[in-house]
């Protein structure tokens, strides 16, 4: 079907609904780089005007990449609940996203709907509002997920400590793992990305974490974040796996250049629940992501990369997963060019997790060779912050020196705590008074008052 709307004299016309989609998203140096962008900002214009006239139900008619040779399509329309649909099922897209910044439409009724969305259904909605628009549906629609500690409660934010080292040194990660604790991070877990994909390697940090993890009765979970084969490879040996990490994409190509696929998710998810090492609840699956990657994989199908990118949520969502992690700016500026496109993917990955019912975090981020600066990070950070965000990364000086990119800091998520008055996860925040890391608002005490378990670790670990 075919789609047409005229600004004054000129007629701007869109092929079908996937056209029509990468017309009216914000400018995007990954859609220019596709050939599927806007020509002009009027272009843009006249296709969120004809989108704003779409009915909800054409998404589950004119699926936009084929069901029978994706078979993330076939997720996403085989899980479709009709039941949770009915309350939404006659409005348009203008009209959705009317009913999501109403007053009276509240966290009760976004999650009543969850079930009853598709990617392409939020990812049309977010083209069709600013910034404040989705910070402001986002921050209705909180996410709880847990494991061994409790996240995404409203008021709260956690970090994942990411102690990575360029040679995979133990006692190196280790100094960074201990660096965060005293700044209370970690209590989305302590994830490392390995240097190599090394099994013995990987099964000596998860035991060195683990170690460590029940030396000193921390709340929190482990991850290293290797591909799945090699997680359910260090199950099969006994290694003390908590979360299973797999990076993931919006389609059956995109997940394949990736060497996965639903089915082999699904064994890593079964292995990952029989180990039974939850203690407050049984997520267990992290997933990272990013716009772009399906382009980069020649595995986009001329859908936007936007668009894409929120398929990816369907496929997380499929593992009720503890966290879902959007890279947003690690990819380079071919996909997000700079600190603008950077902020607004951002909002928009985490806005549409957060509707079709994802644990949505965000590694805010750059590379080197965008035109981005920490400004811009800080920046995101604080949107973010007030949008609800489940958890954002915490690096070393924010300077991830293995995979070369600028991230966000310790310090970072104390400021972001500290000006919007967010609190950690209640258990590890628990955790962290017995400890004197920090007072009973939250906040750091003294170094003189931690210096007993900092000098206690480094000689358990024997880090000098």
């Amino acid at each position: 079907m075919s789609y047409t709307e005229s600004i004054g004299s000129r007629t701007y016309r869109f092929a079908d609904l996937k056209s029509l989609l990468a017309k009216a998203s914000p400018q995007r140096s990954g859609d220019q780089l596709a050939s599927i962008a806007a020509a002009s900002e009027e272009e843009r214009v006249a296709a969120k005007m004809a989108l704003a006239e779409v009915p909800l139900r054409t998404f589950l008619n004119e699926p936009l990449i084929p069901y029978e040779t994706d078979e993330v399509t076939r997720l996403i329309i085989d899980d479709h609940s009709p039941a949770a649909f009915a309350e939404i099922s006659h409005l348009t897209v203008g009209d959705f996203r009317n009913w999501l910044l109403s007053t009276t439409t509240d966290t009760d009724a976004l999650t009543r709907i969850t079930e009853g969305l598709t990617p392409e259904m939020v990812a049309a909605v977010s083209k069709l509002m600013r910034n404040q628009d989705l910070i402001t549906a986002a921050r209705k629609r909180p996410v709880i997920t847990r494991f061994r500690n409790t996240i995404g409660l409203p008021g709260r934010m956690s970090v994942r400590l990411q102690p990575n080292h360029p040679t995979d040194d133990v006692k190196g990660i280790a100094a960074s793992m201990l660096d965060g604790l005293m700044y209370g991070c970690g209590d989305a877990l302590i994830g490392i990305n390995p240097a190599s994909d090394n099994l013995a390697a990987i099964t000596k940090l998860l035991q060195m974490i683990d170690d460590f993890r029940q030396r000193y009765q921390v709340p929190t979970q482990s991850c290293v974040l290797t591909h799945v084969t090699s997680t359910i490879a260090a199950m099969e040996r006994g290694a003390p796996v908590d979360l299973v990490f797999q990076s993931i994409a919006g389609t059956e190509k995109a997940n394949a250049s990736f060497g996965i696929s639903l089915a082999l998710l699904q064994e890593a998810y079964e292995a990952g629940l029989s180990l039974q090492r939850g203690t407050v609840g049984s997520n267990l699956m992290y997933f990272e992501t990013g716009q772009g990657s399906a382009l980069s994989a020649d595995a986009h199908f001329g859908v936007d990369q936007q668009t894409c990118e929120a398929r990816a949520y369907a496929v997380a969502r499929k593992f009720k997963p503890f966290l879902v992690n959007t890279v947003v700016g690690f990819i380079g500026p071919e996909y997000l060019y700079d600190g603008k496109q950077i902020t607004r993917a951002g909002l928009e990955d985490h806005f549409c997790g957060k509707l079709l019912g994802v644990p949505m975090g965000c590694d805010i981020c750059y590379t080197n060779h965008a035109e981005a600066d920490q400004d811009d990070m800080d920046n995101l950070l604080t949107l973010l912050g007030v949008a609800g965000i489940n958890f954002i990364m915490g690096v070393p000086g924010a300077d991830d020196v293995m995979l070369n990119y600028q991230s966000t800091s310790f310090h970072d998520a104390l400021y972001v705590r500290d000006v919007l008055g967010l609190r950690r996860a209640p258990e590890f925040e628990e955790w962290l008074e017995s400890m004197q890391i920090i007072d009973a608002r939250g906040a750091l005490i003294g170094a003189s008052a931690r210096q007993p378990l900092l000098e206690g670790a480094r000689d358990w670990m024997g880090i000098a």
